[in-house]
């Protein structure tokens, strides 16, 4: 899988900055933009024909996103608690 862009909308930046989790998200985003996906734990939610994915971003909270020509959207930020 190679990924070329990480977009984010605006709620997820709002919700990054408010909960102190950008410089965790932004390491995640490197991870993941040089390939580095196990390192994130980057897997494909249930069912898998949906083509939702999620990355952890640190023990409590992961971001929710899809794949449309080599670009991850993250649309959602889920506290996994």
């Amino acid at each position: 899988m190679n990924i070329t862009k990480i977009f984010e909308t605006k709620e997820v930046a709002d919700y990054l900055i408010k909960r102190n989790l950008l410089s965790q998200y932004q390491k995640c985003k490197r991870y993941i933009l040089e390939g580095f996906l196990k390192n994130v734990n980057f897997k494909a939610r249930q069912p898998k024909k949906d083509g939702i994915y999620y990355f952890r971003i640190n023990q409590k909270y992961r971001a929710i996103c899809i794949i449309v020509r080599n670009e991850l959207r993250v649309f959602e930020i889920d506290d996994h608690q």
